[in-house]
């Protein structure tokens, strides 16, 4: 690589390895030489896991992050497969080394599809990905398996083709919540009213709140040849009338009861859409952003920010 060191502090924000995700994908595609500070300082367990990369970097890594480095370093040499706790987490530092690569990309991810401290692949599929999609690509995402904490065991194959340039995306405009839908899972030994209890009491959570939509919440049992070990958790989406899309989501532990997993999914979708903006709280995190309040107010009573992100603009020199 050549250029001048990039030196990030890994301590910002909320100091997890979203920073070094984006990090590593940048310096990839710009050709820069990055130096990570204080990765995860914030966190209970500071570093990147137990054990070294290599055994020459005494640095501590937790696996997801240690698989996306080793991703970074290994993807111009072709179709690889990859185990770590979170598929999701491995197709964000992906995919900007992808869209700008010569080629179409097949990349074959195994580990956890749904996890905790990550996305779930259905928020991937159903919400991140239609949003993304706003900027000029397509990607498909093939669910193979299903694997759920902590086992993992989930494999996914991501297709995707390189573009010349993203294009800037407006999305200011929230309109008003015309769909409300989702989809609530068990897997393995686990009985198929948990499902159906999930959801019910997402929808009656719901609707003590927004009272004017029909709340379709489909309870599921995954098949299994397509799914590895045992598992629950339900997603749900708000649609609006121009495109916005929000989610809430959860997932059951051992000791937790299926109605408290359904509730606090549907409380993570209200207070999504309580505060007014047009995209949730979990897609807020993707780069650097200038905010500014907005000078069209039109009711006083309430503030209205807009929030501004300025792109590098890559061009792909291989098109």
């Amino acid at each position: 690589m050549a250029g001048p060191r990039v030196e990030v502090d890994g301590s910002i924000m909320e100091g997890g390895g979203q920073i070094l995700r984006v990090s590593t994908a940048l310096s990839c595609l710009l050709g820069l030489p990055l130096r990570v500070q204080k990765i995860r300082a914030g966190r209970s367990t500071p570093g990147l896991s137990s054990g070294g990369w290599k055994s020459k970097i005494k640095v501590l890594t937790r696996p997801q992050h240690l698989s996306g480095l080793e991703m970074i370093r290994d993807l111009c040499d072709g179709p690889f497969c990859l185990l770590l706790r979170s598929v999701c987490l491995l197709m964000q530092v992906s995919m900007p080394c992808v869209l700008f690569a010569a080629s179409p990309s097949e990349l074959h991810l195994k580990g956890g599809t749904n996890a905790e401290m990550a996305p779930q692949i259905d928020y991937t599929v159903m919400v991140f990905k239609p949003i993304v999609e706003k900027f000029g690509f397509r990607f498909n995402c093939d669910i193979k398996t299903r694997g759920y904490y902590p086992k993992g065991g989930g494999e996914v194959i991501v297709r995707m083709s390189p573009v010349k340039q993203l294009n800037p995306i407006n999305l200011t405009d929230r309109g008003c919540v015309t769909k409300i839908y989702g989809r609530a899972f068990v897997a393995g030994v686990l009985p198929f009213k948990v499902a159906k209890d999930m959801a019910a009491a997402a929808v009656r959570c719901i609707r003590k709140e927004i009272r004017d939509l029909y709340v379709n919440i489909q309870p599921v049992q995954e098949p299994k040849d397509q799914a590895f070990g045992n598992g629950n958790g339900i997603i749900i989406i708000a649609e609006t009338s121009t495109g916005c899309l929000f989610a809430g989501s959860s997932l059951g532990k051992r000791g937790v009861n299926a109605d408290k997993v359904g509730i606090e999914a549907a409380e993570m979708l209200l207070a999504n859409l309580r505060h007014g903006g047009t995209v949730d709280e979990y897609l807020q995190d993707q780069a650097k952003f200038i905010v500014k309040k907005s000078e069209d107010e039109e009711d006083a009573s309430k503030d209205t920010y807009i929030i501004e992100c300025q792109g590098i603009g890559m061009t792909n020199p291989n098109l």
